[in-house]
């Protein structure tokens, strides 16, 4: 029987707005999600896509108007799940008076860790998030990258089998970004469960084992990564140099996209069929060819995809009133 880190059951969220709070905006609308023990899972969606929400109601910042989650197989009010997870909220706030060190030892007593265990546990989290040389500094002094990096110390004090974390890289630099990836891809090595939120898609395509779609507050696509990214090659590129007007003339009727950078021009052609005609105008007409690359669909391929798909739903629905 394979093991459920997280599993939500049709889970709804609707806010009530106006000032007689009559009107209701589904922030959630019947979220499935299923996300095995040991894996790497990305939530990814625009703003305002239900991200954040979701976060906030498996931790029960916010409550569901319908639907449930469990957690390790465990109900979400059942306490003795917080010792085993973790969570980052995307814009965490810290004591502006405490220093890194005296704010991750802070949380490491609320865990109830000894006093040598803590001293080792800030002392880890500290070298490998890049905080040692500012260890000592207020944190009212930190930039918002550097709270971002303390908010994931403070996230793994606890050594938890299910970290949450909403937009981690959000205030990162480039530094601070590979920083947390290596941090994420230890832990699965760890066999430890990631949830993370992110709209930034090279980090997704980057870490994850599964990602779902999540648009207007509905699950639009789920999978693993490696199928989606194999479903097939979307175009194939050829780059010329120095075709003539008449081979510019032909390859440009089988082509979606025909971009010059000086000498060089390249042609994407998308149907597979098409391919050894562009290569035989190619040759018959003595051109040099540079290189030909088949294009294979990316995460953001398949994310705008989806994204598409449910504005185009929206619209419609709203043409008709459904909405």
């Amino acid at each position: 029987m394979i093991m459920l880190a997280l599993e939500t059951i049709d889970l709804t969220k609707e806010y009530r707005l106006g000032f007689w709070r009559n009107r209701a905006k589904r922030a959630l609308d019947r979220l499935n999600l299923r996300v095995e023990a040991g894996e790497v899972f990305g939530l990814l969606g625009p703003n305002g896509a239900g991200k954040t929400s979701t976060l906030k109601l498996l931790f029960r910042l916010i409550f569901p108007t319908s639907g449930s989650a469990r957690i390790l197989g465990k109900q979400l009010d059942d306490i003795s799940v917080r010792f085993r997870v973790a969570y980052l909220p995307e814009n965490p706030a810290f004591y502006e008076h405490l220093t890194a060190q005296e704010f991750l030892n802070y949380v490491a007593s609320l865990f109830g860790l000894s006093a040598v265990e803590r001293r080792r546990r800030v002392g880890e989290l500290i070298d490998q998030l890049g905080l040692f040389a500012s260890r000592n500094v207020p944190l009212r002094r930190f930039s918002k990258g550097m709270i971002q990096r303390l908010g994931i110390a403070q996230a793994l004090i606890n050594d938890p089998d299910v970290l949450f974390l909403d937009e981690p890289m959000s205030g990162l630099d480039p530094l601070g970004r590979r920083e947390v990836r290596e941090v994420i891809l230890r832990l699965k090595e760890r066999q430890k469960t990631v949830f993370f939120s992110t709209h930034i898609l090279a980090d997704a395509e980057t870490l994850c084992d599964r990602v779902a779609v999540l648009h207007h507050g509905r699950l639009q696509g789920c999978g693993e990564l490696n199928s989606i990214l194999c479903l097939g090659v979307s175009t194939t590129e050829f780059v010329l140099e120095g075709p003539s007007p008449e081979v510019m003339t032909e390859l440009a009727a089988y082509a979606s996209s025909v971009i010059r950078t000086g000498e060089r021009v390249r042609f994407e052609i998308p149907e597979e069929s098409n391919i050894q005609v562009a290569l035989e105008i190619i040759l018959r007409r003595k051109t040099k060819l540079i290189s030909v690359n088949p294009v294979k669909r990316s995460l953001e391929d398949y994310f705008l995809q989806k994204v598409g798909a449910s504005e185009a739903s929206q619209e419609t629905a709203s043409a008709y009133g459904w909405s």
